[in-house]
């Protein structure tokens, strides 16, 4: 066991050239901050709004949360890292950063998961949505999510901290994860490559087809609908696919690699770690009258509270 006389790592990072991480700098910064805000927001108009006793909210205000820690475990070393001459990182925070990465990523796919089956619950049962999402089913969904994700996370980093690693410790990623690593190993990793896309890349991708179908199905049964509530129905489905799918593919292209590609794997993981967690807070915002009512509620009678 162990990594033998590797006691750090050093990532290559995003750009090698100082004018595009100056700028990369100030990009990511502000991404980092309207992810903050943005899922903070959400976090707080749920828990100060009656939406909270909803499941769909319940479980919308945890996948903020998630955003939130998962972003958290991969930006600031990202965005310190664009300004650092030696971009080091040693092998056991290497090691808790592809845990917690993984976690919390793993954690929100099955919050996703969840949030469908709600929504399913919500369209096709409508005179049982209430026994079928109770206050207990949510929970009980939310600790199957926490613990599948750290069941998954747990195997990744064994399968990691088995493999001898001799040098070079050079990265090229911008955080720590299982396929930049597997390449440094001083042994024969063809096997544990094979075992990581057809339990990651294959998860990924049934999770995202049964998603998908789920959906499907939704909006079939939403034709049967009166125009309004086909029209609500429609927006928050609408809102729950376009964070399934920005969420999903650059993942599946991540773990299912279809060549030997590590550059793409960086734009791909740009997309699941920065930008879909900054678009988030907006689809679900924008595209969704209870909350933008929520907000309003929530926020003018804090002003008007002030003035008085």
């Amino acid at each position: 066991m162990g990594h033998e006389n590797i006691t750090e790592f050093i990532l290559m990072g995003l750009f090698s050239d100082e004018d595009e991480r100056i700028a990369c700098f100030v990009v990511f910064s502000l991404c980092y901050i309207a992810i903050l805000s943005g899922n903070l927001l959400i976090l707080l108009t749920i828990s100060g709004s009656c939406l909270r006793e909803q499941p769909m909210y319940f479980f919308l205000s945890y996948l903020s949360f998630m955003d939130v820690c998962f972003t958290s475990t991969v930006a600031p070393k990202l965005i310190t890292d664009l300004l650092a001459q030696q971009k080091t990182i040693s092998y056991n925070s290497c090691m808790a950063q592809m845990f917690y990465a993984h976690f919390f990523g793993a954690t929100e796919i099955f919050i996703l998961v969840a949030m469908a089956y709600d929504r399913y619950a919500a369209i096709c049962r409508p005179l049982h949505y209430m026994v079928i999402m109770s206050r207990q089913v949510c929970y009980v969904l939310l600790m199957a999510s926490i613990l599948g994700a750290f069941l998954h996370s747990v195997l990744q980093v064994l399968i990691i901290i088995e493999l001898p690693f001799c040098g070079p410790n050079q990265i090229d990623h911008y955080f720590c994860d299982v396929f930049p690593l597997l390449k440094l190993a001083c042994t024969d990793t063809s096997l544990l490559v094979i075992v990581i896309i057809s339990t990651t890349g294959v998860l990924s991708i049934l999770t995202f087809v049964a998603l998908v179908i789920s959906y499907i199905i939704i909006l079939s049964t939403l034709r049967t609908r009166s125009s309004q509530s086909c029209r609500k129905a429609l927006s928050t489905c609408g809102s729950h696919i376009t964070v399934v799918f920005m969420f999903f593919l650059p993942l599946i292209f991540t773990y299912v690699p279809m060549a030997d590609s590590v550059s793409n794997d960086k734009v791909f993981a740009l997309f699941y770690t920065m930008i879909a967690p900054m678009f988030n807070p907006l689809i679900y915002t924008l595209r969704n009258t209870d909350m933008k009512n929520a907000m309003k509620k929530l926020w003018c009678r804090d002003i008007q509270r002030e003035e008085k």
